[in-house]
C-alpha cells in the first residue's frame, strides 16, 4: 500500500502536526538583548537565496502570479533591506515573500519563539476570535466579557481602520491558496498575527455592527496567557468538537456513526505514529459493529479533523467501497536539485531503508534533469475481499478538515461511495504540494515549498476544497449542543 510522504499527509498543518502560520512585513516583536542580527549583505544575499531558491524547485511558482509580479516584488523589498535584523525579524520578511505567491506549502515558518518570550513574560493579545462569512467579520467569542460586544456581532473597524485594512498585513502574509483558506487560518492564529502586525498593545478600539444594524464602539482589553486561560474556563459553557477524539455507536434510525480521529496514531503512548495497528482493530470492530446492529446508514464524521496518512484511511475507505480507488489522479513532481538533496538526506536519517518511500522517490529522481516533470506511481487500494458495508454512507466536513481528511471526502464523492455534507474544507482538495525544504545559507533559515501537483480523483485542479453535495453551516454562535450533527442527521433521514 503507498504510504503518503509526511509533507502532504499534513498538507495543510492542523492543530497538533505542524505550527503553519505567516507573519507580517515588519515584526512588531521587540529584538531581546544581545540577539544576533545579520547585516544587510547577508540578509540580501539569502534573499537572493530565497527568491532563485523558489524558482528552481517550487513546482509552479507562477500559478497565481505573474513572473513579472515577483521580480517587481523582489526588487521591491530588496531595497528594504537597509538595516540590521534578528532572525525573527528576517523569517517575517522571507514569509512575506513566500507568501505572495498564494499557494499554502510556499512558507517560511513563522518566529514562534519571539511569540513564546512575548507571552511568557506576561504579553497581552488580542481578545476576540473573528470568522469571515461572504466577506463579513463576524466576532464568534471574546476573552472575557467587553461591554456591549456580543457572539455575533459584525467587526467594522479596529483602532481607527476598517477591519478589513486592519487585517491586511496579517493576511498578505500567510501562505494560503484561495481567501476562503487564508481566512479560515485566521481564526485560530489572530492574536500572534494581530501583534506581529501592529505591535503590543494593552487594548483595542473596535466598533460593531450589532443584529438590529446600529454602530457601537467599545474598548477591548488586550489579555495575557493567563488571563486566557482563567477566562475561557470561565465562560459559559458550549458544544466544541474534540479533534482528537475516536468514536463509534449507533444512533437512532439505523444510523451508524464513526468519528475516526486523526489518520495516525494519536495515543499518548504511541511507539510510532504512523503504527496503524490499533486504527485498525478500532475501525474493523467499528463497521462490524455497525453491520451486526444492522445500520441502514452510515455518517462518517471528518469535521475539524487534521488528517494524517491514507495507510489509515484507505482500510476504513475499503470497508464501503465498492471499485478501486486512490486519492489522486495524477501525482506529478518537479525535479530539482533542492528536491533531490532534501529527499536523500531523509532516506539517509531512516537508515537508507530500501523499500522506503524516499527510497521510491531517489529511484524515480535519478538520471532526470532539473527541471524535469516525473509522474509518481500511485497504487490502487482495494475494496475488501469478505464483508462490507453495504448501505448508504454520508461524510461530514468542515472548513477546519485538514489534509488526508479532504483525501477521504474527495475519494467518497469522487468514486461515488456517497454523499458529502457540510462546508467547503478549507484545505485544497487538488494541491501543490508534497512539501520539501531548502536552507538560506547565511542565516540557517529553512524554507517550505511544494515539489508536486496532486490532483483529486476526478483530476479536477481548480484551487477549491472539497465542495459537500449538501451544504450544513455551522453556526456563527456556538450553543450548547451539536446543531450540524442534527441537521447531518435530517438530511440523511431525507436521503435515504
Amino acid at each position: 500500500m503507498f504510504t503518503l510522504p509526511r509533507s502532504f499527509a499534513a498538507r495543510l498543518l492542523a492543530p497538533l502536526l505542524l505550527a503553519s502560520l505567516a507573519a507580517t512585513a515588519a515584526c512588531a516583536a521587540a529584538p531581546v538583548d544581545g540577539e544576533t542580527r545579520y547585516p544587510v549583505e547577508d540578509l540580501r544575499a539569502d534573499f537572493d537565496a530565497l527568491h532563485a531558491g523558489l524558482r528552481a524547485a517550487h513546482v509552479d511558482l507562477y500559478a497565481r502570479r505573474s513572473k513579472a509580479e515577483y521580480d517587481a516584488l523582489h526588487r521591491t523589498m530588496r531595497a528594504e533591506l537597509d538595516a540590521p535584523l534578528t532572525a525573527a525579524e528576517a523569517r517575517v520578511r522571507f514569509q512575506r515573500f513566500a507568501a505572495f505567491g498564494r499557494v499554502a506549502h510556499a512558507r517560511v515558518e513563522p518566529p514562534m519563539d519571539a511569540w513564546e518570550t512575548y507571552r511568557g513574560s506576561g504579553g497581552k493579545a488580542f481578545p476576540l476570535f473573528l470568522r469571515v462569512v461572504d466577506d463579513q467579520v463576524y466576532v464568534t467569542d471574546t476573552v472575557g466579557d467587553i461591554a456591549e460586544v456580543t457572539a455575533g456581532d459584525v467587526l467594522l473597524e479596529v483602532d481607527g481602520q476598517a477591519v478589513d485594512d486592519w487585517l491586511a498585513p496579517a493576511r498578505a502574509l500567510i501562505s494560503a491558496d484561495n481567501d476562503h483558506l487564508r481566512d479560515t487560518q485566521l481564526e485560530t492564529r489572530l492574536p500572534m498575527l494581530a501583534w506581529l502586525a501592529h505591535g503590543a498593545r494593552e487594548r483595542f478600539a473596535i466598533t460593531v455592527r450589532k443584529a438590529d444594524g446600529r454602530k457601537v464602539d467599545a474598548v477591548a482589553p488586550a489579555r495575557s496567557r493567563a488571563e486566557y486561560g482563567t477566562l475561557m474556563a470561565a465562560r459559559a459553557p458550549r458544544f466544541e468538537l474534540d479533534w482528537n477524539a475516536r468514536e463509534a455507536r449507533m444512533l437512532d434510525g439505523g444510523i451508524a456513526y464513526l468519528r475516526p480521529g486523526p489518520f495516525y496514531d494519536n495515543r499518548p503512548d504511541a511507539s510510532s505514529p504512523w503504527d496503524n495497528t490499533a486504527f485498525l482493530a478500532f475501525i474493523d470492530k467499528a463497521f462490524a459493529d455497525a453491520i451486526a446492529g444492522d445500520a441502514r446508514a452510515l455518517l462518517i464524521d471528518l469535521r475539524d479533523n487534521p488528517g494524517g496518512d491514507n495507510a489509515f484511511s484507505d482500510p476504513m475507505l475499503s470497508w464501503i467501497a465498492d471499485k478501486p480507488f486512490r486519492f489522486t489522479h495524477r501525482f506529478e513532481v518537479r525535479v530539482s536539485a533542492q528536491t533531490t538533496a532534501s529527499n536523500r538526506k531523509r532516506l539517509q536519517d531512516t537508515g537508507n531503508a530500501a523499500d522506503s518511500l524516499s527510497a521510491r522517490f531517489d529511484a524515480l529522481y535519478r538520471g532526470k534533469p532539473d527541471g524535469a516533470r516525473v509522474e509518481f506511481p500511485i497504487d490502487w487500494a482495494q475494496p475488501r475481499a469478505d464483508r462490507r458495508f453495504r448501505g448508504k454512507v454520508f461524510v461530514l466536513v468542515n472548513r477546519h478538515s485538514y489534509s488526508n481528511a479532504v483525501s477521504v471526502a474527495s475519494i467518497v464523492q469522487d468514486f461515488g461511495f456517497g454523499t458529502v455534507l457540510g462546508e467547503e474544507t478549507a484545505d485544497l482538495a487538488s494541491t501543490l504540494g508534497a512539501m520539501e525544504q531548502f536552507t538560506l545559507p547565511r542565516t540557517g533559515i529553512e524554507v517550505g515549498y511544494p515539489k508536486a501537483r496532486i490532483l483529486r480523483p476526478n483530476g479536477d485542479a481548480r484551487p477549491r476544497g472539497v465542495v459537500p453535495d449538501i451544504a450544513i453551516d455551522t453556526p456563527i454562535v456556538a450553543g450548547t449542543e451539536d446543531v450540524v450533527l442534527h441537521r447531518a442527521l435530517e438530511a440523511m433521514s431525507r436521503g435515504r
